[in-house]
């Protein structure tokens, strides 16, 4: 049986839940659930802080897990990547006072607080730069007025909360963050099986069906603005100057290559939602 880690809160649980249930298996249904099996899809589930995973499964109590690039990095875990989603991104920025701080150099033998102390000291050492890490769990933007630090280094989105600080941004970026499939190794009983499913759930999520109908002469040119993965689903209609398509397209260009193919004289066009997929 495969034993999956799952994160218990924020928005990594919330939409890692959703992910789980659209691939067909059993979630939690009571947030005070720390343990879901699931022998059906021949998994067990376990609801821990997204900060635990990486070391849970990198000792090999759990096989696998979802968890953030960040904290897979932050534990030093030997847990490896397996795939990454397109949920939880963030950015990870060094900040300061206002005119303080130019480039990353400029840290050298000062105070620099986070929560992710293991990722930023690794990141500091590699860039040759000795500085003094200091840890806290949480409210890191506050640590230069309260003088526990010189600097910050957390994740930064628009950076409006560091500047309400008087913190501004420099430095190179630390990491890009997404959330990501970790496991205990690659070749574990079932680990294929959960990822391909995962998988199929973040494809259906980026594309959708497209349906039209075209004259026959004209599917070359409409290929190319709907090329698929391998190529479209071609079909004859009763009038032998027309065929009907199908073809898989990113959910983010539907109306554009919709008004494409109408320009060039496909009809009937139709898009449908796709609930799952196996590519």
């Amino acid at each position: 049986m495969l034993r999956i880690a799952v994160p218990n809160k924020g928005t990594l649980s919330e939409t890692a839940v959703d992910m789980l249930r659209e691939a067909g298996y059993a979630v939690r249904r009571d947030p005070k659930e720390l343990i879901v099996p699931d022998p059906r899809n021949d998994v067990e589930f376990f609801y821990l802080r997204p900060r635990d995973i990486a070391t849970y499964v990198g000792s090999g109590a759990l096989d696998v897990g979802v968890t953030g690039r960040d904290l897979l990095l932050d534990s030093h875990s030997t847990a490896v990547e397996i795939d990454e989603f397109d949920f939880g991104a963030s950015t990870f920025r060094f900040a300061g006072p206002v005119g303080e701080f130019t480039k990353l150099s400029d840290l050298a033998g000062t105070r620099v607080a986070t929560s992710y102390s293991g990722l930023v000291e690794d990141f500091l050492e590699a860039q040759g730069v000795r500085a003094t890490v200091v840890h806290l769990d949480g409210a890191v933007e506050s640590a230069v007025r309260l003088g526990v630090a010189d600097a910050v280094a957390d994740v930064v989105e628009t950076g409006s909360t560091l500047r309400k600080q008087g913190l501004e941004i420099f430095g190179p970026v630390i990491l890009e963050s997404t959330a990501v499939l970790i496991a205990a190794r690659d070749d574990i009983d079932g680990l294929e099986t959960f990822r391909r499913r995962l998988q199929g759930v973040m494809v259906a999520r980026r594309y959708v069906l497209m349906d039209y109908d075209l004259p026959a002469e004209l599917i070359e040119k409409a290929s190319k603005i709907t090329p698929g993965f391998e190529s479209p689903t071609v079909s004859p209609l009763r009038d032998t100057g027309w065929v009907a398509v199908r073809v898989m397209v990113p959910r983010d260009d539907t109306n554009e290559v919709m008004d494409a193919l109408y320009a060039l004289g496909a009809r009937a066009i139709l898009v449908s939602s796709i609930h799952a997929a196996r590519i």
